[in-house]
């Protein structure tokens, strides 16, 4: 199953229809570049995609490999209620699905219906404007478009059905959620949406902490100004995110490592 550092997972392709392949190859981007742009922790952490065509089935990681190493074949296929419906040959090493992954991604998929992708982090951003009390701040233009972003109380790792609701609550219809003390999530009807969203957020909190960190008054927007500004990013009012991004990204980790493929 492994040869020179790199683990070896039996292809998928055969057992899945085209429109779950390229599904498949999208995700396993997705995790690359969470990997690339600085915003993933280990093998901890997962993103989820709908299967298309199939309203009760999600592809998400195989708990224990690094996102580095993700492919469309190593994803696991799973239920809303948990069952494993198709996964690749692992070995010895067995992998399965995270619980906390399972949880959050589940209630996610289950009552957003439109969503077809969700991406969590533990990014150090992220986790650090996430446990201020006074979350995200419009400071940037990049951060305006988070003026409705929900937030979720820390209850622990997140292990128990019974938090679901108030997650999916809080997430409300926005795209995306602070997960107060923890990390952040983020939501698309495509997978470069979704990326897009979290690509935004990540550099939205990245410089709200070093602007506070200069520990100097912050320069304030008017409201009016950024209530504008808002509405300015809204699919309503400009091209879904990630339409022109995403063939872009795909290309860019062609002329890195095209193993996410496989």
């Amino acid at each position: 199953m492994t040869a020179a550092g790199r683990l070896k997972v039996p292809s998928m392709r055969s057992e899945c229809s085209d429109a779950e392949w390229r599904a498949r190859v999208d995700l396993a981007a997705c995790y690359r570049l969470v990997e690339l742009y600085g915003m993933a922790d280990m093998m901890a952490n997962h993103i989820s995609l709908r299967v298309p065509g199939e309203e009760n089935a999600f592809l998400i990681n195989a708990y224990g490999m690094l996102y580095e190493e993700i492919t469309a074949s190593s994803l696991i296929k799973v239920d809303h209620e948990g069952r494993i419906l198709a996964r690749a040959d692992f070995g010895e090493l067995d992998y399965g699905v995270n619980q906390a992954g399972f949880v959050i991604h589940s209630a996610v998929h289950r009552g957003r219906p439109e969503v077809a992708c969700v991406i969590h982090t533990h990014s150090a951003a992220t986790m650090a404007v996430a446990s201020l009390e006074c979350g995200l701040l419009p400071l940037t233009q990049t951060a305006m478009r988070f003026l409705k972003v929900g937030y979720h109380d820390f209850q622990g790792p997140v292990l128990d059905l019974s938090e679901q609701a108030s997650l999916v609550a809080d997430l409300g219809d926005a795209e995306a959620l602070m997960l107060r003390n923890h990390g952040s999530l983020t939501v698309g009807r495509t997978v470069g949406e979704a990326f897009n969203w979290m690509h935004r957020l990540e550099l939205s909190c990245r410089s709200q902490i070093a602007a506070m960190a200069c520990n100097t008054p912050l320069r304030p927007v008017p409201e009016a100004v950024v209530n504008a500004t808002w509405k300015v990013f809204q699919p309503s009012e400009r091209r879904v995110f990630g339409v022109m991004e995403w063939p872009a990204l795909l290309r860019k980790l062609d002329r890195i490592d095209p193993g996410y493929r496989d």
